[in-house]
């Protein structure tokens, strides 16, 4: 009972909870951020309920009584609310749209946190830090993670692709080898072109890796299967997670990859985002003047 943010565990636990302690627990759920601020007795006032409701209210969602239930509470306002309690309603303002769409964004890359695979995502890294060459393909939002990835060549250290057009993703299927690594980024799994280029990258003899949002025939067909398990979300308002966190793993293994190249690699990539800044100001146009050059009269 005790995983998770103490929200999360609210809401799951609702139908097991006594009248009483149910009570508690809707008051808290209409506002946390306010009962954080609540003593023990101004909780129970509001709940109409007494003082040792409360207290077992706290024990049966898995906390060490109140003070430990307020910290908690603290702790999981402070990553967001929870997606059940995000919902966009037309009549929103901007200030409760703006907090709704932030917190179910948080909320949501804390479960993919919380529930992503180490043990897979180090052997991802391992093949993309040995291979020579990585593809990655995707459609839709999961396209833009796939040419976003392609931006990020100078950290994986090889060269990179992500063609967007499906005929362009079965060619580099096929021309793939055991050296390359084929990153197959599909929220569902089950678009059947990507699976297609995915399984013929596979016989190839490429290492693929399946970037999927759970149990899926992608996941099924992939050398290394990396689950990003974002909340479910079927609010028409609410942007789509599966994107942002797809773009956040892109990230970790990108990081990864260059923390494993050592020294060397840190180094150029000081200097190229150095040249990159100089670049940006105008200043590669510059005269760089060596006074110990100069003639002198």
């Amino acid at each position: 009972m005790s995983d998770g943010p103490v929200l999360e565990r609210i809401n799951k636990s609702l139908q097991e909870l006594r009248r009483s302690e149910r009570k508690v627990a809707d008051v808290v759920l209409a506002d946390p951020r306010s009962v954080v601020q609540m003593t023990l007795a101004e909780l129970a006032r509001a709940a109409a309920v007494s003082q040792p409701t409360i207290v077992r209210f706290a024990n049966a969602i898995g906390c060490d009584g109140f003070h430990d239930f307020r910290i908690q509470l603290a702790q999981s306002v402070a990553l967001g609310i929870p997606a059940t309690q995000s919902v966009i309603e037309a009549q929103d303002d901007t200030t409760t749209t703006v907090s709704k769409i932030f917190d179910f964004s948080i909320t949501s890359l804390d479960h993919v946190r919380r529930h992503l695979d180490l043990g897979a995502l180090d052997r991802a890294v391992e093949a993309l830090s040995t291979c020579s060459h990585i593809v990655f393909i995707g459609l839709g939002a999961s396209g833009i993670v796939a040419m976003d990835a392609e931006q990020k060549f100078p950290l994986f250290g090889v060269p990179c692709s992500a063609p967007v057009d499906t005929h362009q993703q079965f060619l580099a299927a096929s021309t793939s080898t055991t050296s390359t690594a084929f990153v197959a980024i599909s929220n569902t799994g089950r678009t059947v072109s990507i699976l297609d280029t995915a399984r013929l990258a596979r016989a190839r003899g490429a290492t693929v890796i399946g970037i999927t949002g759970g149990a899926s025939p992608l996941a099924e067909l992939s050398t290394i299967a990396l689950i990003v398990e974002s909340l479910d979300n079927t609010d028409v308002y609410t942007p789509t997670i599966s994107r942002l966190a797809q773009l956040v793993v892109v990230d970790i293994l990108a990081t990864m990859v260059l923390l494993r190249r050592g020294d060397p690699a840190l180094d150029e990539i000081r200097t190229m985002k150095m040249r990159l800044s100089r670049m940006r100001s105008g200043m590669q146009h510059e005269a760089v003047i060596d006074p110990d050059r100069c003639d002198h009269p």
